[in-house]
């Protein structure tokens, strides 16, 4: 497998589930940072959010965020909303956070039409394993990944 092939295999393992990650946004002036729960599929984290929340106002003012998870990882990715949870583009991504976040039905009134999700599509990224053993160099954009072994240099 390749680096990237490695890297995404991690990447799933550790967040296509619910998963705590800080995301950090913009409205120009300050930087703002929240943790939320997160879903991460094939280079994106998904969110059910408000569309009224301040992150969501942040992002349409600047869409590119930082985030950061616990287990080990931190990088750049592009925020969007994804509209409303019952559009029908919407069904299969609900689909999958209903199933992984438990508590989705007792803080999401989904009638109400700024319930939405947020998709944040990573450009790059930072992966540790193994207590900074292994380290993967993530470029989303252009699937490629570089790795480092033992504080050594990216190859």
């Amino acid at each position: 497998m390749t680096n990237f092939e490695n890297a995404m295999t991690i990447m799933t393992e550790r967040f296509a589930k619910d998963s705590l990650i800080a995301v950090a946004t913009t409205d120009g002036e300050r930087l703002y940072n929240r943790i939320v729960d997160a879903y991460y599929e094939n280079g994106a984290f998904y969110i059910s959010t408000g569309a009224l929340s301040n992150k969501i106002k942040q992002i349409e003012i600047n869409p590119e965020v930082a985030v950061c998870a616990l287990d080990w990882f931190s990088g750049h990715g592009i925020a969007r909303n994804l509209g409303w949870v019952l559009e029908s583009q919407n069904a299969e991504i609900r689909a999958k956070i209903r199933k992984e976040f438990v508590w989705y039905d007792d803080v999401n009134n989904e009638q109400d039409k700024n319930c939405c999700f947020l998709e944040i599509r990573l450009t790059d990224g930072m992966l540790i394993k193994d207590h900074h053993a292994i380290r993967y160099q993530i470029d989303f954009e252009n699937e490629s990944a570089l790795l480092s072994e033992n504080w050594g240099e990216f190859k």
